[in-house]
């Protein structure tokens, strides 16, 4: 295997490891509106969360950095073409971190309530925006001779790419949903598993339909077992939160996020990007990489940095793994 092919599977990596956990803590900032009754209630959804939300960034920095050294010319097609979804995305994640650290400064019910309608739409805006990035980048998109995006804003909204941001946005409050289950206790851990039940029949038509469109026009065998993983691991989710299973039921939806995204990347390889306009002019691994030289370098980098980055945040989930509930928090929040 090359280095840009490894490079490939390790961007790919990043992209499944952020979307598995930035996926629940989207999904958290949409319960804070469909789940919650009040005030004390969200703020028990913001806390399950608070302490990890910024190190689940971390890994779409990760991806981000890694795309622009491994595979430039991918990412300076992706940046310029998507230029206006990612801007959006990066405004939302950006007045997200400071709607989690601003709205408890002050004690006025107007600027509590204008920071939570923030955080419950700079979470579900990325949610749906992410699934509708991947699904032109698996689509493809209009990628002309010269490497470079000659489509609009428009092309992007088309049916497939729209149903793969509902499904995202869906699968993700869906792992929010069990996730809160797994964290909480008392009523809100009750209706947060009977909302996931409902949440979870609805991603599983959605999904279905998504995965099964993906691997009709693009798939082959290796897909269709990423597929076949993904739907037995999103009914097994479902049916383990009914069960009152909150671990094994996080634990599939997880899986569901993983074997959906591991899907995606093995319908695109060899291409990082495909044309719609000539498959000639489709990018891939080979002629959007750097130099062998540079992604030797990278490897040794990433071979160091990576398992500690891996362990820091594993040991910040292990300390703050206690479920908690309306009583931990204090009448004057």
């Amino acid at each position: 295997m090359e280095l840009h092919d490894v490079w490939f599977v390790l961007i790919a990596f990043l992209w499944i490891g952020y979307f598995f956990l930035e996926g629940f803590d989207f999904g958290v900032g949409v319960l804070t509106k469909l789940l919650a009754r009040d005030r004390k209630e969200r703020r028990v959804l913001i806390n399950t969360i608070g302490p990890v939300w910024d190190g689940n960034e971390v890994w779409l920095l990760s991806a981000g950095g890694a795309t622009f050294a491994a595979f430039p010319e991918w990412y300076a097609t992706l940046f310029s073409g998507f230029y206006l979804p990612l801007l959006i995305i990066l405004f939302c994640l950006i007045v997200r971190g400071v709607a989690f650290e601003y709205r408890h400064k002050r004690d006025e019910d107007r600027w509590q309530t204008n920071w939570e309608h923030a955080i419950f739409w700079c979470s579900l805006i990325p949610a749906f925006l992410w699934g509708v990035a991947f699904g032109n980048i698996v689509r493809g998109v209009k990628i002309n001779g010269e490497m470079e995006y000659v489509g609009n804003v428009a092309d992007l909204l088309n049916p497939y790419a729209l149903l793969g941001g509902l499904v995202t946005l869906s699968l993700f409050t869906f792992h929010g949903a069990v996730f809160v289950a797994l964290k909480t206790v008392g009523d809100i851990r009750g209706r947060s598993r009977a909302l996931a039940t409902k949440l979870g029949l609805v991603t599983a038509v959605l999904a279905l339909g998504f995965l099964g469109w993906t691997q009709t026009s693009r798939g082959d065998g290796t897909s269709l077992v990423a597929l076949i993983v993904a739907v037995v691991a999103l009914v097994a989710a479902i049916g383990t939160n009914i069960a009152g299973r909150e671990g094994w039921s996080f634990a599939f939806s997880g899986v569901t996020i993983v074997a959906a995204v591991t899907m995606l990347f093995l319908t695109l390889f060899p291409n990082v990007m495909p044309s719609s306009l000539n498959d000639a002019w489709s990018l891939t691994v080979t002629n959007a990489s750097s130099t062998p030289y540079t992604l030797k370098i990278m490897t040794w980098c990433a071979g160091i940095a990576a398992p500690m980055v891996m362990l820091y945040q594993g040991w910040t989930y292990w300390v703050f793994r206690k479920r908690i509930g309306t009583q931990h928090i204090a009448d004057a929040h």
